[in-house]
């Protein structure tokens, strides 16, 4: 089988660099990457309630606060769940 002509590749070489006073380490800004300061622990927040949600619910069914929803505090728990993964993609 015939093979193909090598292209000439000339060699790679930096553009040269321009000696400025901005350029100076001192003198950059640093980038804030931080999130809010309250995410965090909203998020941990969060998971744990609806954790405890679907927990209590299976312990204690009949409790005047839970009983009426029947069903429904799984749902109930599942969404401070989704609240706490939701928020965690906002985490830096």
């Amino acid at each position: 089988m015939p093979e193909s002509r090598r292209r000439k590749k000339s060699a790679y070489t930096p553009p040269p660099q321009k000696k400025s006073d901005s350029d100076t380490p001192a003198s950059r800004v640093p980038v804030k990457l931080d999130g809010a300061r309250w995410i965090a622990p909203v998020m941990v927040a969060l998971f744990i309630i609806g954790l405890l949600w679907i927990v209590i619910w299976y312990i204690a069914p009949d409790n005047p606060l839970m009983g009426p929803l029947a069903g429904w505090n799984v749902a109930i728990g599942f969404v401070f769940i989704a609240g706490g993964f939701i928020l965690a993609t906002k985490w830096r």
